[in-house]
């Protein structure tokens, strides 16, 4: 007898003969099937999990100036992405603080909490005196100049970085 096999919708001769029944057809039809989605995967598609775009993230020139007053003070840093995918930094907490909120300075110096801040892919968000900046609140102690506060950034799409930051004297100005 000569029989036919399905590939892709089409009947090829099977120049061997046997009998194909029903079971047979249906077993045929499911080990193409197999063969198709197995070739598939493994054709390196781009949506593979090891090839999105990711954020590449690095914090520098962290620092808390010493407060004036013992309940609040200021956190600054810059978080440098170097990767093709933007993110956010979405929260921050502290060992010497109950909470830190996040703000933004408008054009008439007014301080406004902000929920999160972006982070491009390819740039930089910088929180600095006058711009986007901490606000470590509840203090549990006052932080002196020498020592060392702690921070936790969260990250919309990122695992979470732990910063640990110089407290500056009182009017301490990095350098550009």
């Amino acid at each position: 007898m000569i029989a036919f096999l399905l590939r892709a919708g089409r009947r090829i001769l099977v120049k061997r003969s046997f009998r194909l029944t029903s079971t047979g057809l249906l077993a045929a039809t499911a080990l193409l099937a197999a063969v198709t989605l197995l070739s598939a995967s493994c054709s390196g598609s781009s949506t593979s999990p090891t090839t999105h775009a990711q954020a590449r993230l690095r914090v520098t020139g962290a620092y808390v100036p010493q407060p004036a007053l013992g309940d609040m003070a200021a956190g600054y840093f810059t978080v440098t992405n170097s990767g093709r995918a933007a993110d956010l930094l979405t929260s921050v907490t502290s060992d010497v603080a109950s909470s830190v909120a996040m703000h933004t300075t408008n054009a008439s110096g007014e301080m406004l909490p902000v929920s999160s801040f972006d982070i491009p892919a390819g740039s930089a968000l910088v929180l600095r005196t006058g711009g986007d900046h901490l606000m470590l609140m509840g203090l549990k102690h006052k932080p002196m100049a020498g020592q060392t506060v702690r921070f936790t950034l969260h990250f919309a799409h990122s695992a979470p970085v732990t910063v640990t930051a110089p407290v500056e004297p009182m009017g301490y100005q990095p350098p550009n």
